[in-house]
């Protein structure tokens, strides 16, 4: 593989206080033939305990909740021969999942199998290796259909639950918390330089065949697709999910018609950087993307742009890192002319491109 409602604020739960229990063989009639007491132990409805009991009982009934709506996939390649495997969620009660692109990289069908011991076939319908994500329909139908969050309202710390099927073992349970939002990472299955902007990253447990997998809120909404995991060679807890949001929203219901995602394409090689302070005065932009390659006959080298350039807005709208930009460079930038700000020697100057159709890789 290569990431319930809050109580109500303004009411306190009471907190408790030190309760005593009185033990067998502790008074002064004890029998002195009984053991000793024990050791006191965490007395019921202390704090920590009450704590507990409800973070495991959100990541149950979260569990509960999705785990039928999760597929383990056995995928095929052309000849029908075993291709790989992954996980997938549903999101329609006529068999569509969504998953990762690659999982099911150089495949367009197989098999997927549900908690509830269905196995049926399925057909890879669309899917973006620039975005991590892909569509595939299984046969059937009366699924029952995760439900979609929007991965803008988490919070770093929030606990998210992973559902996935990781080294074949399906139905895998596995929480813990957002440890960041807005990371960069490069697309898996060899999409170039492309980088997926704002990524979750999770210390969820998400091994191999968690890939395309659900991670959760504790709304049992689904917020984001798991998409990689760093390590086990660097470290463990960092794996990272494709998030939901409008703009993977718009990319799944383009592959489930059957439509290919188109982005325009610049055709820069760069990386987020933040301007001098006295450039961040004079200019009024904070950081921008710095232009460290160009690629010949590009739509970036026709409008004279050179390494050491710093871009910070496409179009009229600010650029303040790699994902933003790329974000920007969506369809309806394809074959239009759009402005270029950039700071070159310390002042801001202008160019004017027009955007190419980026290829799929």
């Amino acid at each position: 593989m290569t990431g319930r409602a809050l109580p109500e604020q303004g009411a306190r739960a009471p907190v408790p206080g030190p309760s005593v229990a009185v033990q067998a063989g502790s008074g002064p009639d004890a029998d002195p033939a009984e053991p000793p007491p024990l050791a006191p132990s965490l007395a019921p409805g202390t704090v920590d305990e009450a704590l507990l009991d409800a973070y495991s009982r959100t990541v149950s009934w979260v569990a509960a909740e999705l785990l039928p709506s999760v597929a383990a996939l056995s995928l095929e390649d052309g000849s029908h021969r075993p291709a790989g495997a992954g996980s997938g969620v549903l999101i329609s009660a006529d068999g569509l999942l969504v998953t990762a692109a690659h999982v099911v990289r150089g495949a367009n069908a197989g098999t997927a199998a549900f908690t509830t011991g269905d196995e049926v076939p399925f057909a890879v319908v669309g899917s973006d290796p620039l975005s991590d994500l892909a569509v595939v329909r299984a046969g059937g139908g009366g699924y029952q259909a995760a439900r979609l969050g929007d991965a803008g309202r988490l919070r770093v710390g929030q606990v998210v639950v992973a559902i996935g099927n990781p080294f074949g073992f399906e139905g895998s349970v596995s929480a813990g918390v957002v440890s960041a939002l807005g990371r960069s990472l490069l697309a898996p299955g060899g999409a170039g330089s492309r980088l997926m902007g704002d990524v979750i990253q999770t210390d969820a447990a998400l091994h191999p065949g968690n890939s395309g997998g659900a991670l959760a809120n504790s709304a049992a909404e689904v917020i984001g697709i798991n998409t990689a995991l760093i390590g086990p060679w660097v470290g463990q807890g960092l794996g990272m999910a494709v998030p939901i949001n409008d703009t993977t929203r718009t990319i799944i219901g383009s592959l489930a018609a059957g439509r290919r995602i188109r982005r325009a394409f610049l055709g820069i090689g760069g990386g987020s950087r933040p301007l001098p302070r006295a450039v961040a005065v004079a200019t009024g932009f904070a950081r921008g993307v710095e232009v460290i390659s160009v690629v010949t006959s590009s739509p970036a080298g026709g409008a004279g742009l050179r390494p050491g350039d710093i871009i910070v807005s496409l179009g009229g709208d600010v650029v303040g890192n790699v994902g933003e930009m790329q974000l920007l460079l969506s369809e309806k930038f394809i074959g239009r002319r759009i402005t270029i700000s950039y700071v070159r020697n310390g002042r801001l100057s202008t160019a004017e491109a027009t955007c190419a159709e980026l290829p799929q890789p």
